[in-house]
């Protein structure tokens, strides 16, 4: 027996899964195929030392769902390079119109 959402196996006896409380299966369908990975093309918005700007530039792309991928972030400011902000080219006026407050002219 099987539970069709975690996909664990139990002994034969048991009627629902322990976890996720649904009635276990006989079998299971086979595994899905991972998705092919999506090439995304990146543009960079704003770099920055200060890990404070930093936290707060996160929030206001994460309140708004904005997909991004922070470079070089170190929790040590006077270390290595800046943190790299950067996000899809199809979203970068977006982003510079979010961050506008932040990213020096």
């Amino acid at each position: 027996m099987f539970c069709p959402k975690c996909r664990s196996e139990y002994q034969e006896g048991f009627l629902k899964c322990a976890d996720c409380l649904v009635p276990l299966v006989e079998s299971l369908p086979p595994d899905e195929p991972e998705p092919t990975p999506e090439y995304v093309d990146l543009q960079e918005i704003m770099t920055s030392f200060d890990s404070g700007e930093i936290a707060i530039v996160r929030s206001i792309l994460d309140d708004h769902r904005m997909p991004y991928v922070v470079e070089g972030e170190t929790f040590i400011p006077s270390y290595g390079m800046p943190a790299r902000f950067l996000v899809p080219k199809n979203k970068v006026i977006k982003a510079m119109e979010l961050l506008k407050d932040f990213i020096k002219a």
